[in-house]
């Protein structure tokens, strides 16, 4: 069974167009019109091996706040309808990734509940023209769509880029094993038979 999910939402800040394959291999398409974002969104699926495309159109001529929270709640929205009934899957996925002299790890849960921890500083406030702050408005968006747990935690790091970075890759990469499906797992991953 293909494991696809599709999402359209359209407000007055946003229009929004996202599908990915989580059986993929890693392909990025992604124009958002944020360019530091885009280049976040590529690293993600290429360490997710998630198939990711993204088209979005919002008022940044105001800022790029609403752009980047509403991807977020697109993409934890498709992350929750493609994983399905969660049959067969690993469910928890975590690791700790160096970018250069920041060290992040990023521990995550499929379990069909909400929750986001966030322990990471980012020292600067823009990243070039990106505001810093929306990478965890991003992840906290993600978290809550997706019905996850999911715990980021800078150990050390002074670079806003690498820090910023590292949230990206470490998450792709513990989405990567979450989503995975395990031979051995003949039903849901849970005593309670259902996530």
């Amino acid at each position: 069974m293909a494991r696809i999910a599709r999402i359209q939402r359209s407000t007055a800040e946003t229009s929004i167009e996202l599908s990915l394959n989580l059986d993929g291999t890693g392909t990025p398409h992604v124009e958002t019109g944020v360019g530091f974002f885009d280049h976040m969104l590529t690293l993600f699926a290429k360490h997710s091996l998630i198939d990711l495309t993204v088209k979005a159109k919002g008022d940044l001529h105001i800022d790029q706040h609403h752009t980047v929270e509403d991807v977020g709640i697109c993409l934890g929205k498709a992350l929750a309808e493609a994983v399905g009934d969660k049959k067969g899957i690993v469910r928890y996925g975590s690791m700790t990734l160096p970018m250069e002299e920041t060290l992040v790890t990023s521990a995550l849960d499929l379990s069909g509940r909400s929750w986001f921890v966030w322990n990471v500083t980012i020292p600067t406030e823009k990243i070039g023209e990106f505001d810093s702050q929306l990478i965890r408005e991003f992840w906290q968006a993600v978290s809550s769509n997706a019905q996850m747990n999911l715990h980021l935690l800078m150990h050390y790091g002074s670079n806003s880029h690498h820090i910023a970075e590292a949230t990206f890759k470490a998450t792709a990469r513990a989405l990567r094993q979450a989503i995975a499906v395990d031979p051995r797992q003949t039903g849901v991953p849970s005593s309670k038979g259902v996530l």
